[in-house]
């Protein structure tokens, strides 16, 4: 589908009524702006406690920083789907993921360590906090997802805004990758092929998080040598 269609799928989904869309676009261009610099925020904050960690530890805890804003058809579609007034406010209030940010860390103590020192922050304000590693999803997903609400300062006013924080390991992070690739494989319709292909992935979910639990305990035990020193 190309930008045009997908503007008009946009407008189709989202406008109830045709007169206000010229309005209505100006008002969401403006809100992708918010996010965006949200996005900013969040990112700027890891950086500097990954920079700080860095001198005092001599060690990165974040390997990558991730970020993006939802699309408008994404958008759009998923506010139908829950049944989501079509308006800039509806979205604001209800939509928790338009804003997204993924961090990758070597190891699940640094995850934690992370999250405690971004929640902790004075401007920050924790939504909700899904924690996928301690329960995963029943496919094997796992990561630690925070809402947080961060202030964007502009010119005439400040806005708090919802933007989804996930932190993960690299080895969470490649499974999850893979896990959607194929899950989005439209080919693959053959109910038992895809019941095979689900506890495979279940498995390999399970050996990747035994080998993260491993890797730590090995950090661990670097850690206590280097004590004794």
């Amino acid at each position: 589908m190309n930008t045009t269609e997908e503007q008009k799928e946009l407008e189709w989904l989202l406008m109830e009524n045709p007169e206000g869309l010229s309005e209505h676009a100006r008002q969401f261009s403006d809100l992708m702006m918010i996010y965006r610099c949200a996005i900013r925020e969040v990112r700027t904050k890891l950086e500097v406690l990954n920079d700080e960690f860095s001198v005092r530890h001599r060690r990165n805890p974040i390997v990558s920083i991730k970020t993006r804003v939802k699309k408008p058809l994404s958008i759009a579609r998923k506010m139908k789907q829950k049944h989501i007034e079509p308006s800039t406010e509806a979205m604001m209030e209800h939509m928790h993921d338009i804003a997204g940010v993924r961090v990758t860390c070597a190891f699940i103590d640094d995850i934690y360590h992370i999250a405690q020192l971004l929640a902790q922050q004075d401007d920050i304000r924790v939504h909700r906090i899904k924690d996928y590693i301690q329960m995963p999803k029943p496919n094997g997903y796992r990561s630690y997802h925070m809402i947080v609400e961060i202030p964007v300062f502009f010119s005439e006013r400040k806005e708090y805004v919802k933007v989804e924080v996930q932190i993960r390991t690299m080895a969470m992070d490649f499974w999850a990758s893979l896990e959607h690739q194929i899950r989005y494989k439209k080919q693959i319709e053959d109910r038992e092929e895809l019941q095979t292909i689900s506890q495979e992935l279940l498995e390999c979910a399970e050996i990747i998080a035994q080998t993260d639990v491993r890797m730590q305990n090995i950090k661990e035990m670097i850690g206590e040598f280097c004590e004794t020193d």
